[in-house]
């Protein structure tokens, strides 16, 4: 008999459509056919595993494996219903050069971190328009890791911040405790922020967080009022809940209410969101609003004379730091990570998989990624002109 029991994946038998659904990571998903299991043997599913009695370990993960791997290509997103890139350790895919995902490292001894894309919210204001973006990326914990400890290493630094910052909701990552619990683990890491909408927040989720070496909470808390929340966030949003989360994290870590200042929107909201933090003991963080081509632009943004000058009348009625400097998040200057190519190269390049965006290819050269933007090409080598190179991360042409 062969028992195959797996830790991020379970199994949704639906017999009246002949196929096996398999959930990975929670929220991704891919169909298997009942039959084509069949052909391996007779099978029994329970959640996290499948049986063949009939059949020894070795024939069936070698069978049953195969078909995995066929059914990750189908890879979806059940929140987004997207399709989905999963990139792992053996996928040959780079985890720098990319904005979306994987490593961004901007030369200071913050790197940040992408493990997921997608979110729950359509907030008016994102500068990520998930309307625009055709699929998905999930990267494999370990593989994140083992790239950061690289990265960690070439800075040569004992003050290492580790920065979760997805395009889109990091919570949705279901190994995100694992992720902070080994990022912890690496004596330069003194510090472990992420970014969050806080609507997966819960006081357990919280303490295991913590638990697991988060260090701060960074929230994007954008009005005090609930319709005008709503309105902001796009869809439902608990702000009764999200401030009880707020109240509790700040009992325990460090915690930045990052609302973004959306004139015309939300100007009311932010003198009430400093009270609140300054009653709970939070920083505020506030956000100049950009248009952003690929974003939701619901207004024109104010230039930064403008916010900043609203800033300073804000800090002197609350009496609260909010114009902030490198100096009060203790960033510092690291050498910089040699660049393979520069704005204007010309290269050869292997195409990876299908971008985020319409026409964009994610392309791969001296172990980088490139997004290949108006990309009709789908797979195969192709020769790119390099039109943005700064912090490592590429965009290019196709010739």
């Amino acid at each position: 008999m062969a028992s195959i029991r797996f830790n991020d994946l379970s199994f949704v038998y639906k017999k009246d459509e002949g196929i096996v659904r398999v959930v990975f990571l929670g929220i991704f998903y891919f169909n298997l056919r009942e039959d084509e299991i069949g052909k391996i043997g007779k099978f029994k599913i329970e959640k996290n595993k499948i049986v063949f009695p009939t059949i020894s370990l070795k024939r069936a993960e070698r069978k049953f494996y195969l078909l995995l791997q066929k059914g990750f290509k189908e890879l979806k997103n059940t929140m987004t219903n997207k399709p989905t890139i999963y990139i792992h350790s053996n996928s040959g895919v780079p985890l720098i050069g990319n904005i979306a995902f994987g490593l961004v490292d901007r030369n200071t001894n913050i790197i940040e971190i992408k493990p997921i894309t997608g979110c729950n919210l359509k907030c008016i204001y994102c500068s990520v328009d998930e309307d625009k973006r055709v699929n998905d990326i999930v990267i494999e914990k370990d593989y994140l890791v083992s790239e950061f400890k690289k990265l960690v290493e070439f800075k040569s630094t004992n003050n290492i911040e580790a920065h979760i910052a997805s395009q889109g909701e990091p919570l949705l990552y279901s190994p995100l405790a694992n992720l902070i619990k080994d990022l912890s683990s690496i004596p330069e890491v003194k510090t472990i922020s992420i970014d969050t909408n806080g609507i997966l927040l819960t006081k357990k989720k919280i303490d295991e967080l913590i638990e697991a070496g988060l260090t701060r909470f960074n929230v994007s808390v954008n009005a005090m009022e609930q319709k005008k929340a709503k309105i902001i966030a796009g869809k439902d949003y608990p702000l009764e809940k999200v401030k009880q989360s707020c109240k509790y994290i700040a009992k325990k870590a460090g915690i930045i209410l990052t609302p973004v200042l959306i004139p015309k929107i939300n100007e009311e909201e932010i003198p009430k969101i400093i009270e609140f933090a300054k009653e709970i003991g939070a920083d505020v963080g506030i956000q100049n609003f950009l248009n952003y081509k690929l974003g939701r632009n619901p207004v024109k943004q104010i230039s930064f004379d403008t916010f900043y000058k609203k800033l300073k009348s804000l800090e002197k009625i609350y009496n609260i730091k909010l114009i902030k400097s490198t100096r009060d998040f203790n960033i510092v200057k690291t050498k910089p990570l040699p660049k393979p190519f520069k704005k204007g190269d010309i290269i050869e390049a292997n195409i990876a998989f299908h971008g985020r965006l319409p026409n964009e290819k994610i392309a791969i050269a001296k172990d980088r990624t490139i997004s290949v933007i108006n990309c009709n090409r789908q797979e195969g080598k192709i020769r790119v002109r390099i039109i943005r190179s700064k912090h490592n991360i590429f965009i290019g042409i196709p010739l």
